[in-house]
């Protein structure tokens, strides 16, 4: 049976992991946690505990960044100001901001440092 809390776990693949921490870090303007494991390195995005969510950046031979399959929404504050550091720090937007109907907020898309398609969702 599926839980309630969908999805546990994300993960972003990257190329270069200093250039995509860098990326993720001055968009989102938090810090990454470097997590080695094995031959795989990751860097975490924060996690507000139980029920959230989290995942991270990984570096791995057998993951390759990709514009097109599942895209992964990242839940912001504020879509605009997100969007403007994408591009300050070298993606491009995909979806600008736009409206979810029946009040369910707000989405958009860009492109990362690594050639990823990701999400942002936020409710304002």
């Amino acid at each position: 049976m599926l839980n309630p809390t969908v999805p546990a776990w994300f993960e972003i693949p990257t190329a270069d992991m200093d250039r995509a921490q860098t990326f993720y870090e001055g968009i989102l303007g938090v810090p990454l946690k470097r997590e080695p494991m094995g031959e795989t390195e990751l860097a975490v995005f924060p996690y507000g505990g139980r029920p959230h969510v989290s995942g991270a950046l990984i570096r791995h031979a057998e993951c390759e960044p990709a514009i097109q399959g599942s895209v992964v929404y990242l839940s912001v504050e504020n879509l605009d100001t997100v969007l403007q550091r994408v591009v300050q720090h070298g993606g491009d937007t995909i979806v600008p901001r736009t409206e979810i109907p029946g009040d369910m907020g707000f989405f958009a898309q860009f492109r990362d440092s690594e050639g990823n398609r990701v999400g942002l969702w936020s409710a304002a």
